[in-house]
């Protein structure tokens, strides 16, 4: 999803270079490639409206950097946005919560969930010194709960087999009553 993202972001940036002067009907054709990247990539309509609708705001009247083209400009406030975008809000994990500490990854298949759970459980055990176990509850691609327990084998992580016949709610219950009296989730 990011390389799309980036592939069709690099295209717009390319669309601007050498571009002396932006005018009106360079800054909507750039947006509007900039709007399709992102809806293409999955972003929610909501926030590529409100990202578009900053990026406008800041380049409609502003006086541009004698050292940066317009065009460079008009590329460093899209970074600078997307910055904001994906960083607002970050904030460091509670590891100190009462254990366990449930992390849930979700979003589309293909998007690199699995890899991502790996990385960080590996992350986890060797930087953290935490104890961790990897569960699937995608209870419609059973080859990705055999490809989660092969990973957490490769990396000598826990892993919670779980059923694909039974309701993704249903197992994330069951796996958190068997590893705490309570749990935030249930």
């Amino acid at each position: 999803m990011f390389d799309k993202l980036t592939e069709r972001l690099q295209g717009v940036i390319e669309g601007l270079r050498g571009r002396g002067r932006l005018t009106e009907d360079n800054i909507n054709d750039t947006l509007r490639q900039v709007r399709m990247a992102l809806l293409e990539a999955d972003v929610a309509l909501p926030v590529v409206k409100g990202f578009i609708d900053s990026v406008r705001g800041k380049v409609v009247g502003m006086e541009f950097d004698k050292s940066l083209t317009p065009g460079q400009t008009l590329v460093r406030i899209i970074h600078d946005e997307l910055i904001a975008l994906m960083g607002a809000g970050v904030r460091p994990l509670n590891l100190r919560a009462q254990p366990p500490v449930v992390i849930l990854l979700a979003g589309l298949q293909g998007a690199g969930k699995t890899t991502s759970a790996g990385k960080l459980a590996k992350w986890l055990k060797e930087n953290e010194r935490k104890k961790v176990l990897l569960a699937s509850t995608d209870v419609y691609r059973p080859a990705a709960i055999l490809q989660l327990e092969r990973l957490a084998a490769q990396l000598d992580i826990g892993f919670y087999p779980s059923d694909p016949k039974k309701p993704a709610l249903t197992l994330a219950k069951k796996l958190c009553r068997k590893r705490a009296a309570r749990c935030s989730m249930c």
